[in-house]
């Protein structure tokens, strides 16, 4: 078995994840399902914490953004470092590491448009991002400076691969979905809640398979607290669950210009950003502080059910029995409950510590997942859930200096 190694910072920006796992290619020519073996979560430091939030919002020019991608490349590197000191795990011992770095900026794809393209205009490569119909994006975290750093052979930028061929790369979850339930029969049914939540549908056969941004995760609940109560997040739910829904925000919510994107829809922070929540707010300032929170967690949990069935069709919905949650938001119990009763009453919430991977780390088992399959060139993408026009072997490989050393 290879050990391997995982990091993930999410849209959240809420810490930075490490994991340890262990896996091997199958018989099929696909990596086992991944063995997680241990984790840690770490902060940010707070100086340059403040330029990411800065380059959130667009206010980081060029050069900025150039020595932020060093920067966020070394705080990566120092992480990492720090969880193989404190596991005394040794950077020989680890076959390759995964992340994806900090996402700045995020662009979907206008599916419609490129469906309308015809083989002549695809062809003409620099207009598809000169005509604004191929997706980008942009990910903070120099993948040699990290990999020169540790020693350990690291694979970044898993997005851009799928956004050559016209796919929305995210999620990217659907891919190790695929490895841990590829032996499963039937369908099965995911969904990681950070910043953003995403919902995918598993299935032996990659293209019937699903993957989509269903609206916020835990983003607006956390603006939220920052600006009503002044604290980071709401712990366990604990204030959503003492406040009321308020129909009339709830509606405001449901009218957001996210749901006038075209199916499947892709979400990003800066739909429900701090000056979004600072509007609502303002627009709202009668309510009960508690009331925002609690409509909040509501309208995650409705946003899931309606992108749901949006997405994914009647007879799949019908004959899945559970939902395995991850990501940060499973510890807002709201959130949790609100999912639970909006979505269809066959299916049963979890989370996927029931399938031995912890919550709150399935992330970084994803970019450790796809690193492993990038170094065996095995396509990390989903074309099905991704709707991009054919397989790829995603990411951005660095040769650590062990390599070529005697």
């Amino acid at each position: 078995m290879d050990l391997i190694m995982g990091m993930n910072s999410g849209s959240s920006f809420d810490g930075i994840d490490v994991i340890l796992a262990e896996t091997e290619i199958a018989e099929d020519g696909f990596p086992r399902a991944p063995k997680f073996v241990r984790g840690n979560s770490y902060e940010w430091p707070e100086t340059v914490a403040r330029i990411v939030r800065d380059a959130f919002v667009n206010n980081v020019d060029m050069v900025g953004l150039n020595r932020l991608n060093y920067l966020c490349g070394a705080v990566f590197a120092e992480k990492a470092a720090q969880f193989m000191k404190e596991n005394s795990i040794n950077s020989g011992d680890v076959k390759v590491l995964g992340l994806d770095g900090q996402t700045i900026y995020q662009e979907q794809p206008n599916h419609t448009a490129i469906n309308k393209m015809t083989e002549e205009e695809k062809s003409d490569w620099v207009n598809r991002w000169l005509s604004g119909k191929y997706p980008c994006g942009a990910q903070m975290g120099d993948t040699s400076v990290i990999a020169n750093l540790i020693n350990i052979d690291t694979v970044t930028h898993f997005r851009s691969a799928d956004h050559t061929f016209g796919g929305a790369a995210a999620p990217l979850m659907p891919y190790l979905d695929f490895v841990l339930f590829r032996n499963e029969p039937g369908c099965t049914m995911t969904l990681n809640i950070g910043g953003i939540a995403n919902l995918h549908v598993a299935n032996r056969d990659r293209g019937k398979m699903f993957g989509f941004d269903t609206g916020p995760g835990n983003i607006i609940s956390n603006y939220m607290c920052q600006e009503l109560f002044g604290i980071e997040y709401d712990k366990g739910g604990a204030i959503a669950a003492s406040g009321k829904v308020s129909e009339e925000l709830f509606g405001h919510f449901m009218r957001h210009p996210f749901w006038s994107r075209p199916v499947p829809r892709s979400g990003w922070s800066q739909d429900y950003s701090i000056e979004y929540i600072k509007s609502v707010i303002g627009k709202y300032r009668d309510l009960p502080k508690e009331d925002f929170l609690a409509t909040a967690c509501a309208f995650t949990g409705a946003a899931i059910a309606r992108s749901l069935s949006e997405n994914v069709p009647e007879d799949i919905i019908r004959n899945v029995q559970k939902l395995y949650v991850s990501g940060g938001g499973v510890r807002n119990l709201q959130i949790m409950k609100e999912i639970q009763a909006s979505i269809p009453g066959n299916i049963k919430v979890t989370t996927s510590a029931e399938i031995g991977i912890p919550p709150e780390y399935k992330e970084a088992v994803k970019f450790a997942t796809l690193a492993y399959s990038t170094i065996n060139r095995i396509p990390g993408n989903i074309p099905a859930a991704g709707h991009a026009s054919q397989y790829a072997i995603l990411g951005k490989i660095a040769l650590a200096p062990r390599n070529f050393e005697n």
